[in-house]
């Protein structure tokens, strides 16, 4: 015959926080992985213009980028509200932008500098003599492909 044992109270029994560690460096390692850093701090107002034949970048490690805009408020005093050039974080003329693109492109694996793209990212309100210059430095520098960076909008 069985014995029967009247029911005792039992406490709840201790959370296990062993696997604690191993969650938060899965979470940890998950978000380095993800995350993207910025780049580059915009000192240009940029508001990109509206196009409806856009493409994607492919390889967005082999591009390099031209800002053109007016100057944001903090840099007014200094620079004025006509279009500026900045090339990284720096404010820059368009003489500079030949050694900007030798010096990007000796930078890079050789078999990438062929490949290589800049992209003018400027304002849609940038007057297109400055945009000219830029182009003609590109050429002088031998930076064949150019982007123009832009916004979707709804084709019609």
């Amino acid at each position: 015959m069985s014995k029967f044992r009247k029911k005792e109270k039992r406490g709840m029994p201790a959370l296990s926080t062993s696997s604690l560690p191993d969650i938060i460096f899965m979470l940890l390692f998950f978000f380095m992985a993800v995350t993207t850093m910025k780049e580059v701090t915009y000192k240009v107002r940029i508001t990109p213009p509206a196009a409806t034949e856009l493409q994607k970048l492919e390889n967005k490690s082999l591009v390099r980028y031209i800002y053109v805009g007016s100057p944001l408020r903090e840099f007014r005093d200094q620079y004025g509200t006509t279009s500026r050039i900045q090339l990284n974080d720096q404010f820059a003329d368009v003489s500079e932008i030949e050694t900007f693109i030798t010096n990007e492109r000796s930078a890079m694996k050789e078999e990438d500098q062929n490949v290589m793209t800049v992209s003018i990212n400027a304002d849609k309100d940038t007057r297109m003599g400055i945009i000219s210059d830029i182009k003609q430095a590109l050429r002088r520098a031998y930076a064949l492909k150019i982007n123009y960076q832009a916004s979707s909008r709804a084709s019609y």
